[in-house]
């Protein structure tokens, strides 16, 4: 199977909101809710995808000719490539009924770990969503990230005892889903968290703790005094607020913020080894990807996963080289133009 192969086939399955398009820019779904779409007008999505493609690169091939090492280290893990599948949950319900959270978790969640990276799993009002997907983490000896909403502590706590059964190297939680409606829907409501509520929610976990959804310094800076050992820079696909800023628009503040002490992921519009390349010289430390993998998932199942995984791993291999860059901690902001 090639990636044309497996768009393809995923046209044919992936229901009435997504069109499984050539380049997942946002444009087409814009709005579509249910669907891969973002709120309002669709804007930011959109924004997310664009703002990369306005980042040049700096080509130079003046300089030995060396292997392109394009290993990751964090957490005591080692990864073949510094990208990773973000959390998407509620398949069947934005995409078509071929796949539920529970199989869609176990497919991406072994497919990930087979082929050098990792995901990071979904969460719902189903508690056996996280009860899967932390058993699909531990049969893959702990090589994913399990994503917990925020919910109110209660139901919190009920989901890390699951988490912490898993295995995994890192825990998640996605703040930025304080927008989704069924959160607040809830009794208590779910939603917005304190500094001290996470510092509590930390403590509930035995291993890293990453924060998810945060878009300015100040986010960041409550996040670090939270005890999160990584955040994710996101605006959850443009999902949760409209006319938000692009990612690669906040990125290089945040670093120059917090980067050093912790570590830094980014996703958001993120689609090639190209953007990959770019949002590292901007000093993410590595990047997630979702509604992609999602495609492949519907696509070509774990064959799929795969076929997307080396795709981006070659086209961020192909960068680097091109660049002068042989290993991750080669690439420097001097290699892109804003």
């Amino acid at each position: 199977m090639n990636y044309n192969d497996m768009l393809k086939e995923a046209r044919t399955c992936m229901g009435d909101h997504c069109k499984a398009c050539n380049i997942c820019n946002g444009i087409v779904c814009k709005n579509a809710i249910p669907g891969p779409g973002a709120k309002g007008v669709g804007d930011t999505a959109i924004r997310n995808y664009q703002k990369w493609q306005e980042i040049r690169l700096n080509m130079d091939t003046i300089h030995e000719n060396h292997p392109v090492n394009t290993s990751f280290k964090i957490f005591g893990k080692k990864f073949k490539y510094p990208f990773f599948a973000g959390p998407v949950g509620a398949v069947d319900f934005h995409y078509s009924d071929k796949y539920d959270d529970l199989s869609y978790n176990n497919i991406l969640v072994k497919a990930c770990a087979e082929n050098g990276i990792a995901a990071f799993t979904g969460d719902g009002i189903n508690p056996k969503i996280m009860e899967y997907a932390a058993d699909a983490i531990k049969a893959v000896e702990g090589i994913g990230v399990p994503t917990v909403k925020p919910w109110n502590l209660e139901t919190v706590h009920e989901k890390m005892r699951l988490v912490n059964k898993s295995d995994a190297f890192a825990v998640a939680m996605d703040i930025d889903a304080a927008g989704l409606p069924f959160l607040k829907n809830m009794t208590p409501p779910a939603g917005s968290k304190t500094v001290e509520e996470l510092r509590e929610i930390s403590k509930m976990i035995k291993v890293p703790f990453i924060i998810k959804g945060i878009m300015t310094v100040k986010g960041a800076l409550k996040a670090k005094e939270a005890g999160a050992s990584a955040i994710v820079v996101s605006n959850h696909g443009g999902r949760v607020l409209d006319q938000c800023p692009a990612t690669a628009e906040v990125l290089e503040e945040i670093v120059d913020a917090v980067g050093g002490s912790m570590k830094i992921f980014v996703d958001g519009g993120i689609r090639s080894g190209t953007d990959i390349f770019k949002a590292l010289a901007m000093g993410a430390d590595a990047v997630l990807i979702a509604r992609p993998f999602v495609t492949a998932v519907y696509g070509g199942g774990e064959e799929g996963v795969k076929c997307y995984i080396e795709k981006l791993g070659a086209e961020l291999a192909d960068t680097m080289e091109m660049c002068g860059a042989f290993t991750l901690d080669d690439i420097t902001r001097d290699m892109i133009r804003k």
